[in-house]
């Protein structure tokens, strides 16, 4: 009943529903009754479309942005594994998007078969950002200006490549304490930019969005339900929501623990379990965001903007911590949340492509450095093992080495040493 719940909360009055996988509602793309289009209104939600959260950065230090030889290198490798949607984070840094919207030009011309879009990120922050003054209410005006500016920029460069903009990464959660803004900050922004549209000057099918955690869309706590958040989700042309079990399995984890009961139990089955509950939690929280969008009598899509799990940890998560980390249960939440996203009609970014070092470069056992599907040199990691097992990543490469297997494809030690979640404290 939620997962249909689910999905008339998603879709009404806005697409066709026909029944599907595991009794959610599928999203009905037919050839037959749409042309096809490669806006965003047409790519997100097709699961011809997989999406997924990209950065290239290959070294602990963010300051050396990949070459645009690297960007093509993983452009060819996110390829043939059908993604098709990019999602980044920064619109100047380090020339990281710029330099990607100039890759994906250049293979599109050199090689008609060559599909790739991008949501591109415009990072927005507080006055004060990352010092021990943050001032959350007011904007860091020259920054963001900057950022949107640049997005604004390359989204007229490059019309045929970028499909979505969104203003902000997390920007309105209250734990990005180091430089999270109140929703009118975002509004503002998101506002100017559909009014470029309604001008002229963006196309007009170009989607305008935000991405934040649940909680920040109106899906937990009456702090985060003001005015102007209302105002926000009026503005955007949809909904990109965040959800991460993963880190809820420390931070609020009685879902996740064990029962003493659990004890008789199989340990493949209770990791199953535990990965399906991560999976509901999923369900539960955008159908959280989804009613509080309905209370406001407005109807918009909503797709994951970000979800992941990390292959590794050495602290919060690991040995010593939720046991959430490692590579088997990454594997299970992956093909789960895949399969789960595309039944629903709805895009999911999975977070992420590849591990990026930088994340916690003063720990490389961190978890942060762990979300990827395929390590720095070019592991495709378990969860994506079947794809290997195909022959898609056949003559490509990273770093100098092919794609294989990581951990040598001994699947049967990887399930043996995953950990089973802590039993609840008596």
């Amino acid at each position: 009943m939620e997962n249909q719940r689910l999905s008339k909360l998603f879709y009404a009055n806005t697409k066709a529903l026909k029944a599907g996988l595991l009794g959610f509602a599928l999203l009905a793309f037919s050839a037959c009754d749409q042309p096809k289009t490669t806006n965003a209104a047409s790519i997100l939600g097709n699961p011809d479309y997989q999406a997924i959260a990209y950065g290239g950065y290959r070294n602990v230090d963010r300051s050396q942005a990949p070459s645009k030889a690297e960007l093509k290198e993983d452009l060819k490798i996110l390829h043939a594994m059908g993604i098709r949607i990019l999602r980044t984070y920064h619109a100047r840094l380090y020339e990281h998007a710029p330099r990607l919207l100039a890759a994906i030009s250049e293979m599109k011309s050199e090689d008609p078969n060559f599909e790739m879009y991008v949501m591109l990120g415009a990072w927005i922050q507080c006055e004060g950002a990352w010092t021990d003054n943050p001032q959350h209410l007011k904007g860091d005006e020259k920054e963001n200006k900057a950022e949107i500016d640049q997005a604004i920029r390359l989204a007229q460069q490059y019309p045929d490549i970028v499909k979505v903009i969104a203003v902000g990464n997390e920007s309105m959660v209250h734990w990005a304490a180091s430089y999270h803004v109140h929703p009118r900050i975002v509004l503002k922004w998101v506002q100017r930019l559909q009014g470029l549209k309604a001008e002229g000057i963006l196309a007009d099918d170009l989607w305008i969005s935000t991405s934040d955690n649940f909680a920040s869309w109106g899906g937990e706590g009456p702090e985060y339900h003001v005015p102007a958040l209302d105002s926000l989700i009026a503005a955007v042309d949809y909904l990109s929501v965040h959800s991460y079990p993963f880190h809820d399995s420390h931070y609020n984890p009685q879902w996740w623990q064990l029962e003493a009961s659990a004890d008789s139990l199989k340990k493949d089955s209770l990791i199953n379990a535990a990965i399906q509950k991560a999976l509901d939690r999923v369900q539960s929280q955008l159908t959280a965001v989804a009613s509080y969008v309905e209370s406001l009598g407005l109807d918009k899509e909503i797709h994951i903007g970000e979800s992941g799990w990390a292959s590794g940890d050495n602290h919060l998560y690991g040995d010593n911590g939720s046991h959430a980390a490692d590579e088997y249960k990454q594997m299970l939440y992956y093909q789960g949340l895949r399969k789960m996203a595309d039944s629903l009609g709805m895009s999911c970014f999975y977070f992420e492509a590849f591990d990026e070092p930088w994340k916690d470069g003063q720990n490389p056992a961190g978890s942060e450095n762990h979300f990827g599907l395929f390590t720095v040199d070019g592991q495709a990691k378990m969860p994506i093992w079947d794809l290997v097992d195909q022959g898609l990543f056949e003559g490509l490469s990273r770093a100098g080495n092919p794609i294989r297997k990581s951990h040598q494809g001994n699947g049967e030690s990887l399930q043996d040493s995953a950990l089973l979640p802590p039993y609840k404290s008596l």
